[in-house]
């Protein structure tokens, strides 16, 4: 174990890779509203480090950076999530636009439309662009959104011994990847600058050209439209993920 290697350079350990803390922290904060405090991220980081600090194994091949990585990252999720700040409304909104966006989907064959999913909703399309802002702006933009917190996709499906669950998840990564490579192409870009590149909103808006609350509609819609898509695979219809 790396802890183990490394007895006694916890607080070394600590100073060294503090720095990461900070970057991933930083990075999380371009998403959010301005009653997230980077201190309290900050903070959950660390708890996060020390925790990759306790139970890295280097056996398993990934870099300490790696895996340090993903325990900091989930801790500060981890931390969002039990202090979320959005109101159950805004929670049933997005999952009407979601369902909303599956029906029209499943019926035409194609990508729906803003205005027809505003249609749908009977609401107007001002409506439904505040419902996107909303969503977005009440919660982290990630696609592991769709895996974790209290509208998880993975946390519907019940399985009772860890080989199992390991290997819907692997099924589930690869319906994702699937889906994404299918968003309309502005929708696709902003998951590959956000995601990928690691872009905040402001700077994806000067890419596009376009305002920052805009690139906010299309990421949120875009994580709705994943959720749309993916619902079919919690169903078993794909590829027979559950069989």
């Amino acid at each position: 174990m790396y802890a183990a290697m490394q007895a006694g350079n916890t607080d070394e350990l600590v100073s060294r890779h503090a720095s990461l803390v900070r970057r991933i922290a930083y990075h999380l904060m371009g998403r959010l509203p301005d009653t997230v405090q980077i201190e309290d991220l900050i903070q959950a980081g660390m708890v996060g480090l020390l925790e990759a600090i306790k139970h890295y194994d280097a056996g398993q091949g990934a870099s300490f950076e790696t895996y340090a990585g993903i325990r900091i990252r989930g801790a500060m999720l981890d931390e969002l999530r039990r202090a979320d700040w959005t109101p159950r409304s805004v929670h049933k909104k997005a999952r009407r636009v979601a369902e909303a966006i599956r029906e029209i989907e499943s019926r035409e064959g194609r990508d729906a439309r803003d205005s027809e999913v505003a249609s749908h909703l009977e609401i107007s399309l001002e409506e439904y662009r505040q419902i996107l802002q909303d969503s977005l702006s009440c919660k982290t933009f990630s696609v592991e959104e769709l895996i974790q917190g209290e509208d998880s996709v993975i946390d519907e499906i019940h399985v009772n011994t860890q080989p199992e669950q390991q290997l819907i998840e692997q099924h589930f990564q690869q319906a994702l990847a699937k889906a994404i490579s299918e968003l309309p192409e502005r929708e696709r870009l902003v998951v590959s600058l956000y995601y990928d590149e690691e872009l905040n909103l402001r700077e994806i808006g000067k890419v596009l050209e376009v305002s920052e609350s805009r690139v906010s509609q299309i990421c949120s819609q875009a994580m709705l439209r994943l959720r749309a898509r993916l619902a079919d695979w919690l169903e078993g219809k794909d590829n027979g993920a559950k069989d």
